[in-house]
């Protein structure tokens, strides 16, 4: 398995133990727990900055435009119609999350409650079958069509952005809120 490959799983593991961190809140919610605007706060930074921009930018401006420019029409529907399309759900669901999140602090209502947990197991529940559909038939295709040459050219981007997200502490910072919210939110 090529560098990129393998880091991209890494992460989709990491995105996933996030998913159940929402996952679990939003049960706690549902049974009544306050809703800490906080907590949440966090939980969209996690996955606008590392779900989303560390993660999907390594494949929206890497993998995917090499793959579409090299593997013809079955690439270019895959990625194009379906993982982009996916990536943009997404970041509706955290749109409408945010924006449920303000509503309820001005005006705490059960339907907003409800509005709440709709959004953040909404994206859950795409995100972990996106991470599926990724690990089990984007990747693999990737592997199995792009040439050597090619996975040199995303592995080296990898390398460099993950090394410019490290000086920045981008990693450490979001790996870390994530095993504080699992340590609150999962027993």
């Amino acid at each position: 398995m090529h560098y990129s490959i393998e880091l991209m799983e890494k992460e989709h593991a990491d995105i996933n133990r996030m998913l159940k961190v929402m996952q679990q809140y939003s049960i706690r919610i549902m049974h009544g727990e306050e809703i800490d605007q906080e907590d949440f706060k966090g939980i969209i930074d996690f996955v606008r900055n590392y779900a989303d921009k560390h993660h999907h930018g390594k494949e929206e401006k890497s993998l995917f435009p090499l793959m579409v420019e090299r593997l013809g029409k079955l690439a270019d529907n895959l990625i194009t119609h379906g993982m982009l399309v996916e990536h943009e759900l997404g970041r509706s669901h955290v749109r409408a999350l945010e924006e449920a999140l303000k509503v309820y602090k001005e005006t705490p209502t059960d339907e907003i409650r409800l509005d709440i947990i709709t959004e953040a197991m909404g994206y859950a529940h795409l995100l972990s079958l996106h991470t599926e559909k990724e690990n089990s038939v984007v990747y693999p295709f990737a592997e199995r069509m792009l040439s050597e040459e090619d996975f040199a050219k995303v592995d080296a981007y990898c390398r460099r952005f993950e090394a410019e997200e490290d000086t920045k502490g981008v990693q450490k910072k979001y790996l870390s809120f994530l095993e504080e919210m699992e340590k609150k939110y999962i027993q």
